[in-house]
């Protein structure tokens, strides 16, 4: 951990209670802040707010008063999910009051060699098979953090300068992160997601870019290479460009030719080999071998982690085979594009299981996929009757169900042997679940219902 004195004496709030906001809350107090901590939620768990006060951090829940805007802090420290047209935040921007995310104050603390990946789909994926890649040949300390589910700042705090970070970093991260620096940067991929909070896409480029916003010609920019908009994206960076495509040859990065991928040139590993199914997680993999080529790492250690890795939870992860039919738990396809990706990624019939929380649009676009991959539908959730109309276009034969847990048994019903039964929504689980993973924890527990095995 680096030693700064930039918070001694300074007066800080922190908003939201989550993993990475009471991290930094107690980190801020280390390093000599005035700390209060305030969420607009009550806490279930008064260990919470418990922990807080035992710390000397003042504490106000159940709402964000926009008296707090008058109290004189110096900095906000902003859970990254609160948008920035939140009435106490935007008091805040008004006022000229800088406001932070918990990934800058991770980047202010650490000394080691940062690897930091953001993308629309695939971060967690690349984030792991680079962390795990790196950790191969490395003889220090490898770890991964940030929107993967565990806070930067934590781990910032226990690596020293011969260490590696990789951080998974959302746009929201991302737009509070003015300083962060990261030695290699990775950009998966940029759909058109959470425009929500944005408001335009090229706001959300924008938010996307800061990763690449402070490196120079000596640090890295990972992209993917296979659209011209990507390409044309990379040009606003002035890191040296590394392109990863599994489309177009270049031998500047990573590539796939024939079956083969390649990094400069030299071959690696057979795509085949890859254990992980899927076009996108080919893509995945040619990102992680950029970043780990370029940290030193042997084509042995790539082989190992490519060959015996078989997915992050929740995102295109193998549960388990039971009477010849293969479950798949997909719940972090959380839009259209992701369930597009996802059943491209199987040669066999697919019992899709979809829906969720209705954000308006409508799902002509899976038509095409609907109808090369999939067999059956079963629909839940409040978009259920849109998705089934796409169904319905596609000649699918559609079954509504309740939710994602009372599908499972539905979809056995139509399943035959050497059929996919796949949970990829499309949407997100809001409606009836309190995240993707919930949902996705739910989906296991009724496939181990329905066979009486455990997950494998």
């Amino acid at each position: 951990m680096k030693k700064i004195d930039e918070y001694q004496g300074k007066k800080v709030l922190v908003m939201g209670f989550g993993i990475s906001g009471i991290n930094a809350a107690h980190l801020l107090v280390k390093l000599g802040a005035n700390v209060t901590a305030n969420d607009k939620a009550t806490p279930k768990n008064n260990d919470i707010v418990d922990d807080l006060e035992a710390d000397g951090i003042k504490v106000i829940t159940g709402d964000n008063p926009i008296s707090l805007a008058n109290e004189g802090f110096d900095v906000v420290v902003k859970n990254p999910g609160i948008p920035y047209d939140n009435p106490l935040v935007a008091a805040f921007v008004k006022q000229g009051t800088p406001i932070i995310t918990e990934a800058e104050l991770g980047w202010q603390i650490f000394d080691g060699h940062l690897v930091s990946v953001t993308g629309s789909n695939g971060k967690t994926t690349t984030t792991t098979l680079t962390q795990l890649m790196i950790a191969e040949n490395a003889k220090h300390q490898v770890k991964y953090a940030g929107n993967i589910g565990i806070s930067f700042s934590k781990i910032a705090e226990d690596l020293g300068p011969d260490d590696t970070l990789v951080t998974e970093l959302s746009s929201f991260q991302l737009l509070g992160a003015p300083t962060i620096h990261p030695h290699i940067a990775i950009i998966t991929n940029i759909f058109s997601n959470h425009l929500d909070y944005h408001k335009t896409r090229e706001n959300y480029i924008n938010a996307k870019l800061n990763i690449t916003r402070n490196q120079t010609k000596d640090d890295f920019l990972v992209i993917n290479w296979d659209r011209d908009e990507w390409q044309k994206i990379a040009q606003r960076s002035q890191a040296t460009i590394v392109p990863f495509s599994r489309l177009n040859k270049s031998h500047e990065g990573a590539y796939v030719e024939d079956g083969m991928i390649y990094w400069r040139g030299q071959e690696v590993m057979p795509t085949k080999d890859i254990r992980l199914i899927g076009p996108q997680n080919v893509e995945n993999a040619l990102a992680a071998i950029a970043a780990a080529k370029l940290s030193g790492v042997t084509n042995d250690a790539i082989k190992k982690v490519l060959t015996t890795f078989s997915g992050v939870r929740h995102r295109l992860q193998y549960v388990m085979e039971y009477q010849q039919r293969l479950f798949y738990n997909d719940s972090k396809s959380t839009d259209i594009e992701a369930t597009e990706v996802a059943l491209q990624g199987f040669d066999r019939p697919v019992i899709l299981l979809a829906g969720g929380l209705d954000r308006g649009y409508t799902f002509e676009r899976l038509v095409p996929y609907f109808k090369k991959h999939v067999k059956a539908m079963i629909v839940f959730g409040e978009c259920k009757d849109k998705m089934k109309d796409a169904g319905n276009q596609a000649g699918v034969p559609v079954i509504e169900s309740e939710n994602a847990i009372t599908a499972v048994p539905e979809a056995w019903k139509l399943s035959e042997p050497g059929d996919v039964i796949l949970l990829s929504p499309a949407n997100a689980s809001w409606d009836q679940f309190p995240s993707f993973e919930v949902r996705g924890d739910k989906f296991i527990e009724a496939v181990e219902e329905l066979t009486g095995k455990k997950e494998q």
